[in-house]
């Protein structure tokens, strides 16, 4: 699974990719009538809401370790009816601003569900819960969404699985930083296992595909796969994702989420799999065909799993993460392909993402270099048309905007002294399962 997130997300989801671009309202006093598109200093006018000095009771700045009286207040928050959210300076705001958009996310997903749920009669299927929302392609969402499935408790969980907004704290507190793990012989026995693990997983889904599944049903047999081998799923809660994997349809490029629609004659789906066992996350996935596809499509995916393998070949030390990028674009290019370069490859070890950005497109800016005890994710994702993306209002289906068919592989690599060693292989076989499809 790459979040904008890297898939190839830079290693983070899309979310935390956001710019801070919210300036705090002064809650001491009320906003100056307009005058014609005058601004003050601190705000545009329609972030203030009037208010009266006396109806404010003191606050205490939210930042962590202030204590300074807050004077002013997120605009956002007060739009979606978050209570709280004050704040001492537009300096604290900023330095408290990677975790308290999260409270933006959870708010507007929480009025969708609602929204949702106030015409939605029990039984019935929605394929249009956002209203005015122009899809780029014929995938439509089939909601409602079951409810999140519960883990048991004996099952060891990674730091975001009962955080609120879904948030890691150890991720977080890595962010920004290009300086890569190398792992130790302990770390990397951790690694093999959870990869092998993850892989037996993808296989069980691989033999649910065919038309008339539900993709919620693989996430539910997915689900009770990762309990039966005491793994946690590595999606669930990730950032308040809902499901236990990602399934990616047609024009979905990642991060599908597993709903009610079945699977139609000649669709393709990606399934996208991660698992979390004993402290380490093994992510993995594959494309298949759902019956006869056509040529064009067959030959997307085929087209796309040579880009990955083409890039795994060149995984040694001393290489830079860059050029993974120049293989895969120059391989897709020549069969009439583009690569999606909003989301890349990361690395992977007990961290879900870290360092390394592994991006999939030509000239890229990745700065880091191979060396042996490396373990990261390569997951190229190959577009019929043009390369650029949209998000659905969901805040994670991330879609072509052409509306033409995407394709994705992925396997989770460790450098070795000699090459690679790809810990999310096939045990009986090298071949993916679309090939066994033709």
């Amino acid at each position: 699974m790459r979040l904008h997130l890297g898939a190839c997300l830079q290693p983070e989801p899309h979310l935390l990719g956001q710019k801070y671009d919210t300036l705090l309202q002064d809650i001491r006093t009320p906003p100056p009538l307009s005058t014609g598109g005058n601004t003050t200093p601190y705000a545009k006018p329609s972030h203030f809401r009037a208010g009266s000095m006396a109806a404010v009771e003191t606050r205490v700045c939210e930042t962590d370790g202030c204590s300074s009286e807050a004077k002013l207040q997120c605009p956002t928050c007060i739009k979606l009816g978050i209570q709280g959210s004050y704040f001492c300076s537009q300096e604290c705001f900023k330095g408290s601003w990677a975790t308290h958009k999260l409270l933006h996310k959870k708010a507007k997903d929480e009025k969708a569900k609602r929204e949702v749920c106030s015409w939605t009669v029990e039984g019935d299927v929605n394929t249009d819960p956002w209203a005015g929302y122009r899809y780029t392609g014929k995938l439509r969402p089939h909601y409602p969404l079951m409810p999140t499935r519960p883990v048991p408790s004996y099952i060891q969980r990674p730091d975001y699985a009962d955080h609120p907004l879904g948030m890691s704290e150890s991720e977080q507190a890595l962010k920004g930083t290009s300086q890569i793990k190398l792992l130790s012989a302990e770390d990397i026995e951790g690694m093999r296992l959870v990869c092998r693990l993850a892989r037996e997983v993808v296989d069980i889904a691989a033999g649910m595909i065919k038309a008339g599944v539900t993709t919620e049903e693989i996430d539910h047999a997915v689900h009770l796969a990762c309990i039966a081998r005491n793994c946690y799923p590595s999606p669930l809660n990730y950032y308040n994702f809902p499901k236990s994997c990602c399934t990616s349809v047609n024009e979905v490029i990642c991060h599908g989420i597993p709903d009610r629609r079945p699977l139609q004659e000649g669709d393709i789906v990606n399934v996208d799999i991660t698992l979390y066992r004993n402290g380490y996350h093994g992510d993995l996935n594959e494309t298949f065909f759902v019956g006869d596809v056509d040529e064009g499509t067959r030959k997307l995916v085929q087209t796309t799993y040579e880009c990955l393998m083409q890039a795994i070949d060149a995984v040694k030390p001393g290489v830079r993460y860059r050029e993974l990028g120049n293989i895969i674009q120059k391989h897709a290019q020549a069969n009439g392909f583009s690569v999606v370069r909003s989301y890349c490859g990361h690395g992977i070890h007990k961290l879900f993402h870290t360092a390394p950005n592994v991006p999939h497109y030509a000239k890229n800016k990745a700065v880091s270099v191979m060396k042996s005890g490396h373990v990261s994710t390569i997951e190229p994702m190959i577009c019929e048309g043009g390369w650029q993306d949209e998000t659905w209002p969901d805040g994670w289906t991330a879609v072509t905007r052409d509306g033409k068919r995407s394709a994705q592989f992925e396997h989770t690599l460790l450098v070795t002294d000699t090459g690679c060693e790809i810990l999310t292989r096939r045990l009986d076989s090298s071949r993916p399962h679309f090939m066994s499809q033709f």
